[in-house]
């Protein structure tokens, strides 16, 4: 246990009893031995309670109580955590079997990740894993680009020190995209790396789906984050170049005997600050930066 970094899970939760025992287990039955789980309920009134007391003893700390929003649980949860490691997991999204052991053994294996995102995966209203595919690489210029769709949430986990590098803060007063706001943030400080291992999954529901129902308003709120940053003239710079790029690619698209899968990954790489992908090597059975 010593030797396994401390992992905060914290779950803002408000009359979300559907699907919240689910999201616990895949938190509680992950069996990892230096857990921090915290729950933070707004004041539900639909059983939530009840199902938390089940696991009670197994969490490092919860409450039920008013809160202003998601974005204020999650960091009213985060300001009781101390793990190395941290992450969030909303009420009705789920883990994947042995995910924090994956999460551990990258963060140990390589000191330069500070925040990683897993392969995007999404399951139904029944826990069935119904989409599996490849995380993109971002870079900071994608995002100021407005080239954002889609870091999945729920597969991103990150060092404490870039944490409070970062102010140590969710942006309470956006009402649905305090999460753009931290990886705009952390873009700042820091490289996003991506892994193809499974770590989270994101739950489609038929109603009262919020990133569904708010999607405009998430968008207007990310655009007017983007439009808020301040770049450096070497920022300017670069992000021109960037978009100098894009549209040549586009124009070589054209040509679809030219392949250009090589040459964005590799001026992407070079110029626009993507690390190399981390991949699971069978033969040495154990994970490895693959260019």
């Amino acid at each position: 246990m010593n030797d396994l970094p401390k992992i905060s899970i914290v779950t803002p939760n408000f009359n979300g009893a559907a699907y919240l025992e689910e999201t616990i287990l895949s938190v509680l039955g992950q069996n990892y031995p230096n857990l921090e789980y915290i729950i933070v309920d707004g004041g539900s009134t639909d059983g939530s309670v009840e199902i938390i007391k089940k696991y009670q003893e197994q969490l490092h700390w919860w409450i039920s109580e008013s809160d202003t929003g998601l974005y204020d649980a999650i960091q009213k949860g985060f300001e009781k955590s101390t793990g190395e490691l941290m992450a969030w997991i909303n009420s009705d999204d789920m883990y994947h079997k042995n995910a924090f052991f994956t999460i551990a053994e990258i963060f140990s294996s390589f000191k330069q990740v500070n925040w990683l995102v897993g392969t995007v995966t999404s399951y139904d209203e029944l826990g069935r894993t119904i989409f599996c595919g490849p995380s993109r690489s971002f870079s900071k210029f994608d995002f100021y680009n407005g080239d954002f769709k889609w870091l999945q949430q729920e597969s991103v986990f990150w060092r404490r020190e870039l944490w409070i590098e970062t102010g140590a803060c969710l942006n309470t007063n956006l009402k649905y995209a305090a999460d753009f706001a931290l990886w705009i943030k952390f873009f700042k400080n820091d490289k996003l790396f991506v892994t193809d291992a499974l770590i989270g999954g994101f739950r489609y529901r038929s109603v009262n789906q919020i990133s569904f129902e708010h999607l405009d308003d998430y968008l207007l709120e990310a655009d007017k984050i983007i439009k808020s940053v301040t770049l450096t003239s070497a920022e300017k710079k670069a992000l021109l170049n960037y978009k100098r790029l894009l549209k040549i690619i586009k124009v070589i698209k054209y040509l679809k005997f030219i392949r250009t899968d090589w040459m964005t990954e590799r001026y992407r790489s070079k110029y626009f600050l993507v690390p190399p992908r981390i991949r699971f090597d069978r033969p040495s059975k154990r994970f490895i930066l693959s260019n």
